[in-house]
């Protein structure tokens, strides 16, 4: 069906609503020969305000551009940073991005979600090289943050292989296609000459956690003109336990890691106007988190749960997950003419498998004591897993004609791109129940049964796409720049959008800038076809729940809608500021709409009129489905500003990052056949989830002073309150969590220019979140993994030597 959403694009067309910033379609790896517009600017700071977002090639002035971006350069993050990986070091830096590590939250503790303006990981595009990048093939079940979203596995890239991460805070649907409603990141590898390593430990200050990674990059300046970059990083990071004096069974805290990545970048010249260009990278990463704690002899968790045989004190799962992912880029580009051509192919793919281990089936352990035996069960379970592939085919076509006005930047193209998603059912024994239901052991492996027969999937969908760009300088002072996309998938129909970006530069030092526009986020595969049998615990009390994918018999039952594209209509205004060379300043205002966003509904139980009776057939006490359920608007601000002075015998680098955002639920979608149901769907607590995912604020503030081989650093950040919902719901009071701020601090020491040391700490303060009742937090601890987490002070030391 036709989403022409133009409309709304022209009607606005005139009114400065927005901007912010962009990313570059051009591949921003070209180091030596790139324009502007991939990224080769001047100044490094956070604030600069740069020429992306932009398809064009030539640029003779990066002062017009409506959409600047934050560009963050990973450099000192890689030698002298406190975190050990990409989303915890975004986390820490760009102004509205939020990425806290969950725990208890099955395989949500295995990767790190990372979103923009507190809106869904899902709803923000990631790049490489300024090519699309897969998403992961977990879609996340719980957590206090990303609940139903499937984002970009950040961490899946090493640091010392990146030059710099560049974050669009606009809107960009109509330039890149589905999931850029928030906001794009691209990240630009390195392939500079030279080879550098670092070697890093961390720990956190209760004595756990501990924390190692290796990491070197390696670049090579080719005899023919071309270049090659291979990066290799290992990193181990230790389980982290917050356990309390009322429950010292539950294990909470940092999941277990294992990281192995390879990373390789480069380019060949094929002839004086050609080149062919590549990227390829690989991890394999072996985690594990756990899961809750079943009690022993005394409980009623035996037989239902324990064997009194197997753990007569109770016991911990743990859900371990092998994790691949693969990524490559291949393509030509070059020159014809004045044209500029590009075509590549991109690929991606990533699996998750999981192993269930120190855990039992209840009810083959069930069965054996019936037998005559001990009641003993297998500990360790093969439970099935998941995995996403994504391919992708772009041609891209531009022209810079300087003749036309003040410059005018022609640009189209087309993609094709196809996903395919596959669920593989587990062992036998993970799901099984042996003993009959109701003879008192539960089936399926404790902590996470495994996939079933019935939940095994393989399906797939492709997408065509169309662009064209325009952009008109039409003074030295006066820019336009206007994109439309059109998008047809074989699964939901078609989709049309457009954008609008405008900038006015006043005066020398101060730029007013702004855009509209409309944009889209496909329904996920994941989100569609995930189908699970999952064990819950509600007010400390397990639950078996089944998450139904959409368009099956239960979801169909029930009167779940097929699910559908979601619709975006946002802006912002903002200006840039630079009074002096040594001074900068952004502000944005920015307004997003989205209808029909798809959220995990609540939970229907036995007491439904229409499903009960099948839930008790299935032997499970609870079902929820992902569905278009709500429509929402979300404001906010973004505000950075950077200052560089001279300090006595040093130089003193200061700069502020803030945000603040407001999401609120305007209207909630219920189907006629779900007509009376409708807290249902979206129960309180669900619909804070979606509006408190992040806190409304967030602030850095950052000191660098760097005295001869000396550099000292500073960085204070602050997080704003943050309200969740309980079980019990009122009269309970929810979960609110008051505003936290703490500091990191390091010093580095510089023996030569190719070799320095880094001693120093993250979240100094020792700032935790605000005690809540376990009984009524989603991962059943004291409180939920928000703001800094939930582990408190660490230290940490790096070594960083070029050669």
């Amino acid at each position: 069906m036709q989403r022409n959403r133009l409309s709304f694009f022209v009607r606005c067309s005139l009114v400065l609503m927005a901007a912010t910033q962009g990313v570059a379609a051009q591949d921003a790896t070209t180091q030596q020969q790139a324009p502007p517009d991939a990224g080769q600017t001047e100044a490094t700071t956070l604030d600069q305000v740069t020429v992306l977002g932009s398809r064009r090639v030539v640029r003779s002035s990066d002062t017009q551009s409506p959409v600047p971006v934050d560009v963050i350069p990973m450099a000192q993050a890689a030698e002298q940073g406190a975190q050990f990986d990409l989303a915890q070091t975004l986390q820490y830096t760009a102004p509205s991005l939020i990425s806290t590590r969950q725990t208890g939250a099955d395989g949500a503790d295995l990767i790190d979600g990372a979103a923009l303006r507190g809106l869904g990981s899902d709803q923000t595009l990631v790049l490489v090289n300024g090519k699309r990048r897969h998403t992961v093939s977990l879609v996340n079940i719980y957590g206090a943050r990303d609940r139903g979203n499937t984002g970009t596995d950040l961490n899946s890239l090493p640091m010392l292989a990146i030059d710099r991460v560049e974050v669009l805070r606009d809107g960009a649907a109509a330039q890149y296609g589905s999931d850029a409603i928030a906001g794009v990141m691209n990240i630009a590898l390195k392939r500079r000459a030279g080879c550098e390593a670092i070697a890093g430990w961390g720990q956190y200050s209760r004595g756990d956690g501990e924390n190692w990674i290796a990491s070197a990059y390696c670049g090579l300046a080719l005899s023919n003109g071309g270049h090659f970059a291979v990066t290799g990083e290992w990193q181990d990071r230790d389980r982290s336990n917050r356990a309390t004096a009322e429950n010292p069974l539950r294990i909470i805290g940092d999941s277990q890691v294992k990281n192995k990545t390879l990373y390789l970048n480069g380019d060949l010249p094929l002839t004086e106007s050609a080149e062919f260009y590549f990227t390829a990278g690989m991890q394999d990463r072996d985690a594990s988190s756990a899961a809750f704690a079943r009690e022993g002899i005394g409980s009623e968790d035996i037989p239902s749960r324990n064997s009194a045989a197997m753990y007569p004190d109770g016991f911990v799962p743990f859900i371990n997950g092998d994790l691949q992912d693969r990524y490559s880029i291949a393509g030509l580009r070059g020159d014809i003419g004045q044209w500029h051509w590009d075509v590549s192919h991109t690929y991606g793919y990533n699996e998750l498998r999981y192993t269930i281990d120190h855990t039992l089936n209840a009810s083959i352990a069930n069965q054996d004591l019936l037998n005559g035996g001990a009641g003993i069960s297998p500990s360790r379970f093969d439970a099935g897993g998941f995995s996403f592939k994504q391919k992708t085919i772009n041609a891209d076509v531009s022209r810079y004609f300087d003749n036309v006005l003040h410059g005018l930047n022609l640009a189209f193209g087309a993609e094709h791109r196809r996903e395919d998603y596959r669920i593989r059912a587990g062992e036998p024994g993970s799901y099984l129940d042996v003993d009959g239901a109701g003879e008192g052991g539960n089936p399926g492996s404790q902590g996470f049964p495994g996939f079933q027969p019935g939940d095994v999937t393989d399906k797939h969908r492709d997408s065509w796409a169309a662009y064209a760009d325009v952009e008109i300088d039409f003074t030295e002072r006066f820019m336009l720049g206007l994109a439309a996309r059109y998008e047809d998938y074989s699964d939901f129909g078609n989709t049309l959008n457009g954008k609008l970006a405008m900038a006015f530069r006043v005066s020398d030092a101060f730029l007013l800038r702004g855009s509209v526009s409309t944009g889209f986020r496909a329904p996920s595969l994941q989100q569609k076809y995930f189908s699970s049998t999952i064990t819950d615990f509600i007010s400390g009390e397990p639950v078996d729940v089944v998450i139904a994918p959409n368009g099956g018999a239960l979801a169909n039952l029930a009167g779940i809608p097929a699910l559908k594209e979601e619709t975006s209509r946002g802006g912002t205004l903002g200006f840039t500021w630079s009074p002096t060379a040594a001074v900068s300043m952004t502000l944005d205002a920015y307004r997003i709409e989205i209808d029909d966003r798809v959220v995990l509904s609540g939970e229907f139980d036995t007491s439904d009129p229409v499903i009960g009776a099948a839930l008790e057939a299935l032997d499970v006490g609870l079902a929820r489905f992902f569905f278009n359920s709500v429509d929402t608007r979300t404001t906010g601000v973004d505000l950075t500003l950077s200052w560089e002075a001279q300090a006595g015998a040093g130089k003193l680098s200061t700069y502020l990052a803030a945000n603040y955002s407001k999401t609120e639920v305007t209207q909630v979608h219920t189907p006629p056949a779900l007509a009376g149901r409708e807290e249902v769907l979206l129960s309180p607590r669900d619909r804070l989830f979606v509006e408190n995912g992040a806190p409304r604020n967030k602030a850095v503030l950052g000191f660098d002073y760097a005295l001869e081989r000396w550099d000292f650093g500073m960085k204070i950040i602050h997080f704003g309150s943050q309200t969740l919902g309980t079980f019990s719901g009122p009269p309970v009071p929810d979960q609110h969590y008051k505003a936290k701020t703490s500091a990191d601090l390091s010093i580095t020491y510089s023996f030569t220019d190719n070799a320095k040391l880094t001693l120093g700490g993250a979240n100094v303060f020792d700032v935790f979140p605000t005690r809540q009742d376990p009984n009524e937090t989603d991962n059943g601890h004291i409180y939920e993994s928000v703001q800094f987490g939930l582990n408190g002070a660490s230290y940490f030391a790096r070594f960083w030597y070029r050669f």
